[in-house]
């Protein structure tokens, strides 16, 4: 019991850095070296050269923060004592019931996402590095479309499920 009071204590931490971090690089600020045209100008090139990166960042960490609240609820699932019962459930406990299994599909399919967005990564370097040598031989790209290609996930906010989408 105690070790899984300290690995929820521990996943909660992760989750609060990720959460910091994401916001810390959210916050970045465009600071030119002084107000010449050319500073201003260079500044925003640098911004716009980092942009990408940056939000690739906080795709993995939002990823992360997703994967790591899937195992915080299923390690607080541990925590509660399986009640066996003989007697027929009453409606609240029926609902319950079902919202619990509910959550633990939700678990179920944001870890099949986290392990989908992992492989559509890998494909997607993969096809980054053939693409031009297979353009040269086939004439046509080797594989199109990762810019719509998203992947959906669960969250849960105040209680209600919510299906959203990670973007790859």
């Amino acid at each position: 019991m105690d070790r899984i009071q300290a690995e929820l204590e521990a996943i909660r931490s992760q989750i609060e850095a990720l959460r910091r971090e994401r916001d810390a690089l959210m916050a970045k600020e465009i600071l030119p070296q002084n107000d010449s045209p050319e500073a201003i100008s260079e500044a925003y090139r640098r911004q716009a050269r980092e942009a990408p990166q940056v939000s690739a960042e906080v795709e993995g960490i939002d990823n992360a923060i997703a994967a790591l609240q899937a195992q915080l609820e299923q390690k607080q699932l541990e925590l509660q004592p399986r009640v066996e019962r003989k007697q027929p459930l009453t409606p609240e406990e029926q609902i319950e019931a079902t919202v619990q299994e509910a959550y633990e599909r939700a678990n179920r399919i944001n870890e099949l996402a986290a392990e989908l967005v992992e492989e559509l990564r890998e494909l997607k370097a993969i096809a980054h590095d053939l693409s031009p040598s297979y353009w040269q031989l086939h004439h046509k790209p080797f594989v199109t479309g990762f810019k719509a290609a998203s992947v959906p996930y669960l969250r849960s906010d105040h209680g209600v499920l919510m299906i959203s989408k990670i973007v790859i």
